[in-house]
């Protein structure tokens, strides 16, 4: 790779054969695209809405209720047959919804290129569409432009600046200059001070530049490049119902196997035993499950929504709950992003200001106390020179504030209001006549202003620049000269506010008398009196300090990758609390002198990052998921949009956010707080653990269903249900209740735990040990019902699997209850705080009712209706497995005791 940023402006020409003054001719930029290609970028095929619906049949499970309805076909079990294809088809839809918005990160990054552009080619300037620019290309940028392709400046006005966050992160106007860089120093993408680059936009100024390099070639393309080498991965919970589903075929097998062994030994037929033990495993297989699962995030989705979360990929939900890292950008999303004055040095005090962003709302304080402006002349000279020295504008739209142009300036006009300084009045009274505009290598910036006859200079500009060029001082409404002891005090709390990642100005004027005969630097920009020094930072959210608490509590670990300067970020880590007394923190240059296996001993001691390219970011958050850690990762800009696809959960922020970020990534934030990814992260417990609530209902209710059939088959009794009553209790009379428990509230300590770990089983040993015991008490109520009414009461095979089948029904209604807590008890938590699960066992009663009672469905069913007695039998009989729960939460409190 050419590093162009250290050749002189001959060197470029010479290497890429071009003319820095009347470019390239048509002829050869003709061959030049034969080639090079078109200046774009490879787009990556994406996905057909016909491939995303097949992708909701590739899991595991969902073959295995394939198999199940082939099995139900081939017995000539066409409701059961119709009524799993009809589970399938509805979880295929509901998932094929959620995930239509195909990958578009790549069409979102064309967007971002600019469509035309201003080229000299023969000495010419034209416009040509961007895709036929080709190296060695001469661009004519001005304000307002996209740059479309990477390119080393030949000219720039001193004022020339672009707009880079989106590639490094970088929020303000960065300034650009066309002299060759030091080549023994090492430089980032940020400080390639000569160089501009592909979908940037100028911001203010004037420049041309050779183009280096095109299409993929370019930073952006790199970017693009890295995108497509991430592989998209299955999300923990993908991953634990894939090995659930493996697990129920091993047991449906099993079963299989010892009915029919267990039949033919009893002298059963060959097919009779087939043809039960195949409806047995048919029995066995949760048919409801995939459906509920995508049912139950659909609704945490529409949950999440209300709290500034909105989720792309659905099983994203499941995994935010078990994240152990969250890594964050900072502007925005840690910060406000919007620079504010803190303090003043000015009358030889230091002044603290309060309030937060361009609002101007806030007090002075000096000492603690509030400061009266009036007394305080050189305060307020300061804070006037800042505002005759702006080309900024704050404005109010609907109650908000916003700047227009640099937010430097910005903060400026917002400290100034906060005195009552407003720069609308004063630009009446002192007339714009020229300006000398920022200068990257001078680092100053002046405007001469008339009064009636007279004229003067207020100038800004870098401190320690600013006051060479000063030979007085005012302080307090006196005017001396400055000597080098001021100059040592001031400099010494220069240095101090620095130390605080504050960005400092300092701001002095001169009185010119008459009109200058030239508006320059040289002749201006001397003799100038000192007023003061203007402070500000992009303050920390105040909602992040306790977020930031909150996910210490709750066992995750923050970390900040930014752009910015270090020690800027590591002040704000410091203020948000997750910068310790032994933690480190690393630039990008610092992290390229570190091998990997020293990388993963050392990341977790490493809570900041800076200055730092998107191949930086990719390798931070691959460390951590190295070590074992579930990375939730934040970004706004193209330069994110690589790390944020390769994290277990990408967030892009919904304001800042560019399309590339938003399209890559699982989860947008629509407010752009890291607040809201914390409340994100708490709904994804939630929601896991309502998961495994009804994982829990659903499996320990199938077991009682298998435990049922299989009993009644090892001690020779009738079969005391058919195929079409475990389906219906599976699907429908399983399916409310199930769903009622997806929405259980939250517990309100779920922050207080630590992240699950990412291998904990959706089943534990302990789960599937109460799931069976569980469901071989629902199991027994069940054929207790069919004994009773077959051999006490001798009503007849049909009228005792009716019995069976209401009362297996009802006892898994009571039993949902118990799911709700499997240590609480249900009257603690109380009965009626999930108001959905008690709506749900009524629908789901209502339903059983229906058949039993429905005459058409007495026919489908082979049911007959029930006497009074009979309903008193199976109230008392199907309440057992609740009671039962209860007696055992009991036993288990006193011996917590």
């Amino acid at each position: 790779m050419n590093r162009w940023w250290h050749l002189s402006i001959d060197q470029v020409e010479s290497t890429l054969s071009t003319n820095a003054q009347k470019g390239l001719s048509s002829a050869e930029a003709k061959s030049r695209l034969e080639k090079f290609g078109p200046n774009q970028l490879k787009e990556k095929k994406g996905r057909t809405a016909f491939s995303i619906f097949l992708e909701q049949f590739k899991d595991f499970i969902v073959w295995v209720l394939i198999g199940a309805a082939l099995i139900s076909g081939f017995l000539k079990e066409w409701i059961d047959a119709l009524a799993i294809i009809a589970i399938l088809i509805l979880n295929a839809v509901l998932g094929f919804f959620q995930e239509y918005r195909a990958e578009k990160s790549l069409a979102a990054l064309k967007k971002m290129t600019s469509p035309t552009s201003k080229i000299i080619r023969d000495g010419t300037l034209s416009v040509i569409p961007s895709s036929q620019i080709v190296p060695g290309d001469l661009l004519e940028l001005e304000s307002g432009d996209i740059v479309s392709a990477d390119c080393r400046i030949t000219y720039a006005t001193g004022n020339f600046t672009t707009q880079e966050a989106s590639l490094t992160g970088e929020s303000s106007p960065v300034g650009k200059i066309s002299m060759v860089l030091e080549e023994k120093k090492e430089y980032p993408l940020a400080d390639r001070a000569n160089m501009v680059y592909m979908g940037t936009q100028v911001a203010s100024g004037k420049a041309r530049a050779i183009v280096t390099d095109t299409g993929m070639k370019t930073e952006f393309g790199a970017i693009a490049g890295l995108i497509q080498e991430i592989k998209d991965e299955s999300t923990p919970l993908q991953k634990k119902l894939e090995e659930f589903g493996k697990w129920i075929v091993w047991l449906c097998f099993v079963l299989v196997g010892l009915v029919f062994l267990i039949g033919v030994i009893r002298g059963g037929k060959l097919l009779d035993m087939f043809l039960t033990s195949v409806s047995l495993a048919v029995a066995a297989i949760p048919e409801g499950l995939p459906a509920v699962v995508t049912i139950a995030l659909a609704l945490g989705v529409q949950r999440m929504v209300r709290r500034h979360a909105l989720i792309r990929k659905l099983p994203s939900v499941e995994t935010l709950g078990s994240a152990t890292v969250i890594c964050s950008d900072k502007t925005g999303t840690l910060t406000k992003n919007e620079m504010t004055v803190k303090s003043i040095y000015a009358d030889g005090e230091l002044f603290e200001l309060t309030g937060v962003g361009y609002a101007p709302s806030g007090e002075f304080l000096l000492g603690g106390k509030k400061a009266n402006i009036q007394d305080h002349p050189g305060l307020s000279k300061a804070l006037t020179i800042s505002v005759l020295c702006n080309s900024a504008r704050l404005v109010e739209e609907e109650g908000a504030y916003k700047i227009l142009g640099d937010p430097t300036e910005g903060a400026l006009l917002t400290a100034a209001r906060k005195a009552g300084i407003d720069k609308g009045e004063m630009e009446k009274k002192l007339i714009f006549v020229e300006e000398v505009p920022f200068d990257p290598e001078r680092k100053k910036m002046t405007i001469v202003r008339s009064i009636d006859s007279r004229y003067a200079a207020f100038v800004k500009g870098a401190p320690d620049v600013l006051l060479k060029d000063c030979a007085l001082i005012e302080e307090k409404g006196s005017r001396k000269s400055l000597s080098e002891a001021d100059r040592v005090r001031i400099l010494k709390i220069n240095s101090e506010l620095a130390d605080k990642a504050m960005r400092v100005l300092a701001v002095a004027y001169r009185d010119l008398q008459s009109a200058p005969k030239t508006y320059d630097a040289k002749s201006i920009e001397t003799e100038l009196t000192f007023f003061g020094l203007i402070a500000m930072i992009d303050p920390p959210r105040e909602e992040v300090k306790q977020s930031i608490k909150e996910c210490v509590t709750a066992g995750i670990g923050t970390v900040m990758i930014t752009g910015d300067h270090k020690n800027t970020a590591v002040a704000i880590a410091r203020q948000l609390g997750f910068f310790k007394e032994d933690s480190l923190a690393l630039t990008g240059e610092e992290l390229d002198a570190i091998n990997d296996e020293e990388f993963y001993k050392e990341v977790r001691k490493i809570p900041v990052y800076a200055r730092v390219s998107p191949a930086h970011k990719l390798r931070i958050v691959r460390a951590w998921r190295k070590i074992g850690e579930v990375v939730a990762m934040t970004g706004d800009g193209v330069n994110d949009a690589p790390a944020v696809k390769e994290a277990d959960i990408g967030v892009a922020m919904g304001i800042t956010g560019t399309d590339v970020t938003k399209e890559v990534s699982d989860m947008v934030i629509t407010d752009d707080n890291f607040a809201s990814i914390v409340a994100a992260v708490e709904e994804g417990r939630g929601i896991y653990d309502n998961i495994k609530k009804f994982v829990h209902y659903l499996l320990s209710c199938n077991a009682g269903e298998i435990l049922v059939m299989f009993t009644a088959s090892l001690i020779g009794l009738p079969i005391p249900l058919l195929p079409i009553h475990i389906l219906w209790v599976n699907l429908v009379t399983d399916g409310l209740p199930a769903l009622a428990l997806g929405v259980d509230p939250v517990d309100p300590d779920i922050m207080k735990r630590p992240p699950r770990p990412v291998n904990e089983r959706v089943v534990t040993k302990n789960n599937a040990f109460l799931m069976l015991a569980q469901g071989a008490f629902i199991a027994l109520c069940s054929l207790s019902a069919f004994a009773f009414v077959l051999f006490i009461e001798n009503e007849g095979i049909v009228r005792a699997r009716t019995a069976a089948f209401v009362v297996l029904s009802c006892s898994q209604l009571f039993h949902s209850f118990n799911c709700r807590n499997m240590t609480i008890s249900l009257f603690k938590i109380g009965i009626f705080t999930n108001k959905k699960l008690i709506l749900a066992t009524g629908i789901s009663f209502l339903l059983q009712m229906a058949a039993v009672y429905v005459p058409i469905l007495q026919k489908v069913f082979k049911t007959e209706p029930l006497g009074l007695f009979d309903w008193v039998l199976v109230v008392a009989i199907s309440s057992f497995p609740l009671w039962a729960m209860e007696v055992v939460k009991l036993i288990g409190r006193h011996r917590e005791k």
